[in-house]
Formats: structure tokens, sequence, C-alpha cells
């Protein structure tokens, strides 16, 4: 090796092959928890699947993975292949990979230190065949502490970060962190949707600002990044999580899904230029 190169290590290359047939990488997160940042995850990248592209979604929260629960797959077997974990296929296609997989017990909490949880996440990263994938959605853990940091410096070609936030005061601030975060970790930002934006009465049909309304749209435009929509809430969003079957699925012509169908759209625009 010549002088000063950097040597590059077996798990970098092993991370590498992972993820190296994957087109684009877009990160979701959220300041803080309670803000539907899995709900908002599994609706885009089961978008993204029904829109005819091949996607994923990888689940990296180790102390709340809830996304084979939102997406029918709680009881679904891993397979391995040459020494790779094979994720599981939800509806269309998707593709997903959960750190639940891989506990014990559905009850099992993670009360891992640190370094172990890093060590976790990144044998995690590295032992998964994807495949050819055009998107993969990776739902972070809540905040932008040493744990998000960690995983985010993990993914190097990400192509960006959408941050998820509700209409209040509190969560604004907090998606204003993420931002920030974003570029603490050198990965620009897709854009913000704003989550929980309204109540559409199942009776009437009209929407009532439980929660504020416009705070999300505010904020990006204050900050100067896109916003990429609001996602109202409904009690379709809630059963469809329940059953494990996203609401773009169960429930096409709802407002909530056709929110989500139209940020996809904005996200697929964005980074694929």
């Amino acid at each position: 090796m010549a002088k000063g190169k950097p040597m590059i290590s077996e798990g970098d290359l092993k991370l590498s092959a992972s993820l190296g047939r994957i087109k684009h990488v877009i990160i979701v997160i959220s300041g803080k928890g309670g803000v539907g940042k899995s709900t908002v995850s599994s609706n885009l990248a089961m978008s993204l699947s029904m829109k005819g592209f091949r996607a994923g979604i990888m689940d990296v929260d180790i102390h709340g993975p809830n996304i084979p629960k939102m997406l029918g797959l709680e009881d679904a077997p891993l397979a391995v292949r040459d020494g790779k974990l094979l994720p599981p296929e939800a509806a269309n296609g998707l593709k997903v990979m959960s750190m639940a997989f891989l506990l014990p017990e559905k009850d099992s909490p993670v009360v891992w230190r640190g370094p172990m949880k890093m060590s976790a996440i990144r044998q995690f990263l590295e032992d998964v065949d994807w495949g050819e994938l055009d998107h993969l959605v990776i739902d972070m853990p809540p905040g932008t502490g040493d744990e998000a940091l960690s995983i985010v410096q993990l993914i190097p070609k990400a192509d960006g970060m959408v941050v998820v936030t509700t209409p209040q005061d509190v969560a604004l601030l907090d998606s204003r962190k993420s931002v920030v975060f974003g570029a603490t970790a050198n990965i620009p930002i897709i854009g913000v949707v704003e989550n929980m934006s309204g109540f559409i009465c199942p009776h009437c049909g009209e929407c009532a600002d439980i929660f504020k309304s416009g705070g999300g749209e505010r904020t990006a435009t204050e900050m100067g990044i896109q916003f990429l929509g609001r996602v109202p809430i409904e009690p379709k969003i809630t059963e469809s999580g329940d059953s494990g079957v996203p609401v773009v699925v169960s429930s096409p012509d709802s407002a909530s899904a056709k929110a989500f169908m139209d940020i996809a759209d904005k996200i697929v625009r964005t980074v694929m230029g």
C-alpha cells in the first residue's frame, strides 16, 4: 500500500458491498419521538414500491423497531444465503429488514449500552443482501444524539434526509435541530413532512386543526428547505398500522394516502434530479 493511503477495513468493504447495488438511500429522521416517523417511513416506502420502483425499508430504531408490525411481517422468518440476511418482502415486493427480526421475542427490551448497539447496527448493515434497489428508506431512531450520528456515518452514500415533525411548537423546535444535524453529518435535507396536520372527521369529512397546522411549512420556509407536504390524522392510519397494511394500500383514496403518494413523488424528483 502506498504511504499515506488510508486502509480499508474488511467491515467497510462488506458495508460497501451491501449498499453497493442501491441507487438512492433516503433517511427518515425526527428530532423527537411520537411524531409518527415510522408511519411516515413505512407509507413512503410502500408508496415508492406501488409506483413501480424496486424499494426497501431498513428499520434501525433499536428500542422501538415497529416497521415489521406496520407492514404485516411480525412473524416473518429470516433467511440466510451465502452468509447474508435476505430481507422478507411485504406487499408489492417491498423488501424489509428490521432489528425486530433479530430479537429473541417480540416483547424483549434492548438494554444494550452504546458501543454494543453500534457494533450490532454496523453488523446489521453489513450483513444484509438487498439485491438491486432503486430506493432504500431508512427509519432512524428518534433524536439527534450519538446513536443517530453513528448510524448516518455508516451510510456514506445517503442522498438526503426527510425530517418528520408535527405542527406543535415543541416538535417544530426539535425539527430545526434535525436540519442542523443533517448539516453536521454532511447529508442534505430533502425536505420536511408535517404529520398529524389536522384531524379529518370520519363522519362529516371536516378537518379540525387540533395540533395547529402550517408550522412545518413555515419552518421549512424559514430554514430555506423544501416542504414536502402535510399528512392529516385519520382513524384509517391507526387501523392500518395495527393491521399491518399501510394506509396507501388499504385506503388509497383517503386524504392521508394521497398525501403520502404526493410526498413520495417530490422525494423521487429531488433525489433523481
